[in-house]
């Protein structure tokens, strides 16, 4: 056996990044930046008012009060979007929408609350200070300022940003496309009773689930029946478009060979027996230039061989940074029955639900029942306790924990 380590700087060696790409920002939500992001405009473009009022002169309020309010006349009103050339003289105030272009000569805002009507003119009940309530150009942004590093993921307040300043498109990395197969004569979809002997295709639309869930494309290929030129076809046909390729199944060593003897066949392959329960059986090789997992056929085991071994590989390949490539282990405490690790010399990945406590601390107790055919736990499950082999766990214990959701 090789240790899951291992297992993970084998497969982090192959799997490359995709060639960046220019994107618009309208397209860009969740892809890595390839280069650094700069500014090219201020934001603010212009001094603007941060309230509804009045552009004033600051020292002609500096007395103002409920019992000697200032009158001074109002010479007209300016709304957002609105510029043409108005100067505010003393003793003159000049009614403002927020976010309008602030006025020459101003250098205060009286805002609406703290003023009354009076025909022509306004009283101002309270002072302003200088340069209140106006926000400076370049106040957010300063053109040339560094927005975001090369390695950056792109969520909303990014795009924002980058709409801000007038950016229409960004170096990216494109979403990898990824194939998954199924592989086997017992699979059967939905719909028809089952008959003696089938089983229905879980694996397949879980692991394109996890995958739509991570932001990667996927290709559906189907199920391929345990016959060599079918899944020869099935995966020639993946390799030749996607930037990846998950199978499901045939990597076992009491499996018929069928997956084993075409990948062998078609590229270069490694079968290995990591030291993790569930999904101790995992290959991983490249066909052409194209990654491939071979994931476990049993329908937890596949999906924890996802979270530790084929996420990393292709969030690599998404241009992920190195530090982000693996989920975050946690510390947590045990709020439930205990377990024991495995004495097999493998590390157990235990799957369980998690929350935060009433003190604030994270707690977990086991999902259900743990055998890598039983579905559902892992379904209740957002988190993988993290087992040593024969070490003996109890309530309240502290326990490293994988967060998957």
């Amino acid at each position: 056996m090789i240790t899951l380590d291992e297992a993970q700087e084998e497969v982090l060696a192959a799997c490359r990044a995709t060639s960046p790409i220019e994107v618009a920002v309208s397209a860009a939500l969740g892809l890595i930046l390839a280069e650094d992001a700069y500014a090219s405009e201020a934001v603010p473009g212009f001094a603007n008012t941060a309230m509804d009022g009045f552009a004033v002169h600051a020292a002609d309020v500096v007395s103002a009060s409920q019992e000697t309010p200032v009158r001074l006349k109002v010479i007209g009103t300016r709304a957002a979007g609105i510029a043409e050339a108005q100067t505010v003289g003393r003793g003159e105030a000049l009614r403002i929408m927020t976010g309008a272009l602030f006025p020459e000569g101003a250098d205060a805002v009286a805002i609406v609350e703290d003023t009354r009507s009076a025909g022509d003119f306004v009283e101002v009940l309270a002072p302003s200070d200088a340069g209140q309530h106006i926000r400076p150009a370049g106040d957010d942004i300063s053109p040339g300022q560094l927005l975001f590093r090369a390695g950056a993921r792109l969520g909303p307040g990014h795009v924002g940003v980058l709409c801000a300043v007038g950016c229409a498109s960004v170096r990216a990395f494109p979403r990898p496309l990824v194939g998954v197969l199924s592989t086997g004569d017992e699979l059967v979809e939905a719909g028809p009773p089952l008959e003696a002997g089938q089983i229905r295709d879980s694996n397949r639309r879980t692991l394109l689930s996890l995958l739509e869930r991570d932001g990667f494309r996927t290709l559906d290929l189907g199920i391929a029946r345990d016959d060599e030129a079918a899944i020869e076809s099935a995966l020639a046909s993946g390799v030749s478009s996607c930037d990846a390729i998950l199978t499901s199944g045939g990597v076992s060593m009491g499996d018929f060979d069928y997956v084993k003897t075409v990948l062998d066949r078609m590229g270069r392959m490694r079968w290995m027996q990591v030291a993790i329960r569930p999904s101790k059986p995992f290959a991983f090789g490249v066909v052409g230039e194209t990654p491939v997992f071979g994931l476990p056929g049993n329908p937890v085991s596949s999906m924890v061989s996802y979270e530790l071994l084929a996420r990393p590989g292709l969030r690599q390949i998404a241009g992920y940074l190195p530090g982000e490539l693996k989920r975050p282990t946690v510390r947590a405490l045990l709020a439930g029955a205990g377990w024991r690790g495995s004495r097999d010399g493998r590390t157990t990945f235990v799957r369980v639900g998690s929350e935060f406590g009433p003190d604030g601390r994270l707690t977990v107790s086991s999902a259900g029942a743990q055998g890598s055919h039983q579905l559902y736990a892992m379904a209740r499950a957002n988190a993988l306790a993290v087992t040593p082999p024969g070490v003996t766990v109890e309530e309240g214990d502290a326990v490293d924990v994988v967060l998957i959701d």
